[in-house]
């Protein structure tokens, strides 16, 4: 039998969480925001978007911040891939600083999937900007799973997964 998860969430722990994403094309403002509201249900649009039109389609952003990272970490804990989720939200990690993207395409199904950098997936990515103090001691703690006792990981250790994505070999 296992513990409670721990109910972190940022917004409440000194760490600001900013999410972003930018429609092209014929992508849908109702489609991605809903989207992002699987992840993160405090996303809120301020101001009027458009609509694509054929032949007259313009990049456009949507930015929201101050949101809870309550719902993203849970969906960690299910879908259990919180080492991953570790690795690639501390891989552009400074001291009070990380951003990492996770996959639109998965997030409309309530999932998340990290992007491996440089990718430019179908469907689009949000970007997740997180600023605090202590980022790194929080993020370990976010991600931490019982598993850990036996295999101990931290940010950033031998045990991380490489740039391209591939796992390393624990043995």
């Amino acid at each position: 039998m296992t513990g409670p998860i721990l109910k972190l969430n940022a917004k409440d722990e000194g760490i600001e969480v900013t999410v972003e994403t930018t429609l092209s094309g014929a992508d849908s403002p109702e489609k991605v925001t809903e989207c992002i509201n699987n992840i993160f249900p405090d996303f809120n649009i301020k101001g009027k978007l458009c609509n694509p039109e054929l032949g007259n389609a313009e990049d456009q952003t949507l930015v929201d911040n101050n949101l809870s990272m309550n719902e993203f970490l849970l969906l960690l804990h299910k879908q259990q891939i919180l080492d991953t989720a570790l690795d690639s939200m501390s891989r552009n990690l400074s001291s009070e600083y990380t951003e990492f993207d996770i996959l639109r395409q998965a997030a409309i199904s309530g999932k998340i999937a990290f992007n491996i950098p440089g990718e430019k997936p179908l469907g689009g990515l949000i970007t997740i900007r997180l600023n605090g103090k202590n980022l790194k001691d929080w993020i370990e703690a976010a991600t931490w799973h019982k598993g850990r006792d036996s295999i101990p990981r931290s940010v950033n250790d031998e045990l991380a997964m490489d740039k391209s994505g591939e796992a390393t070999t624990w043995i």
